[in-house]
């Protein structure tokens, strides 16, 4: 819950300003604004063609009816939004989003041909307790109910451990890469090999310019889920940049 649309502009601008060519052949990008940004960043990625893909921070299921401020995936769909992100922790813990309502989210994404961002992690209580295997695997499975192989090809995997999101704590690689690979292990067991390998697996949680290459490192780590580092567009583009002087 940052920025205006007037200051989600400006950041998107920088951000382009700063991306060359080359930077969008090596990684996708996707912004994902508040609700009342959507449409004049729509509008300006558009305008100037701008290769940066845009994204939506939650969605109610419904299509429509009496759902007093909540906004539909038909909406979504209409102001060519790409991605959605569902079930992220703070939905879960602030909100009290259960695995199955998150599930029709998802479902509900992908039948307006969008694609979800399917969060999930775990608490520092959770990883004290050895659990965090088991709660990441409840809610792969409560998140992906239903949802067929082909339809499986268009969702996101983000593992964001609540422990490390806003806290400037972040999992060390090697303790993400273990979960990724739980994670991309769990879809090979349930959609096959191949798909579990085309899927992207990203990390989300405290991702800064100074630790985004260490987590590219990893085999199974696809991706960055950009928290607060994303609101300045400097520092968002340097993590874009990874790797490149």
């Amino acid at each position: 819950m940052n920025h205006t649309h007037l200051e989600a502009i400006a950041v998107v601008q920088k951000l382009a300003y700063s991306l060359s060519p080359a930077d969008y052949d090596r990684v996708d990008v996707s912004v994902h604004p508040a609700f009342t940004a959507l449409r004049s960043v729509q509008t300006l990625l558009d305008a100037d063609e701008i290769p940066i893909a845009l994204g939506a921070q939650n969605v109610y299921p419904a299509e429509s009816g009496a759902f007093t401020g909540e906004v539909s995936p038909v909406m979504l769909a209409k102001l060519n939004v790409r991605y959605v992100i569902v079930g992220h922790s703070e939905r879960r813990e602030i909100f009290g989003e259960t695995d199955s309502f998150v599930n029709e989210k998802l479902l509900a994404v992908l039948k307006h041909r969008m694609s979800p961002i399917l969060c999930i992690g775990e608490t520092l209580a959770e990883r004290e307790a050895g659990t965090t295997e088991s709660k990441c695997i409840r809610q792969l499975e409560g998140g992906l109910q239903g949802v067929s192989p082909e339809a499986a090809a268009n969702v996101v995997i983000a593992y964001e451990p609540i422990w490390a999101i806003g806290t400037g704590r972040t999992a060390s690689a090697a303790d993400a890469e273990e979960v990724c690979k739980g994670i991309r292990g769990w879809l090979a067991a349930n959609y096959g090999a191949e798909l579990a390998q085309r899927l992207r697996v990203q990390y989300g949680g405290s991702v800064t310019p100074a630790n985004i290459a260490e987590l590219m490192a990893e085999d199974d780590i696809d991706g960055a889920l950009v928290g607060g580092a994303s609101l300045d567009a400097e520092r968002f583009s340097q993590i874009v940049r990874f790797g490149r002087s």
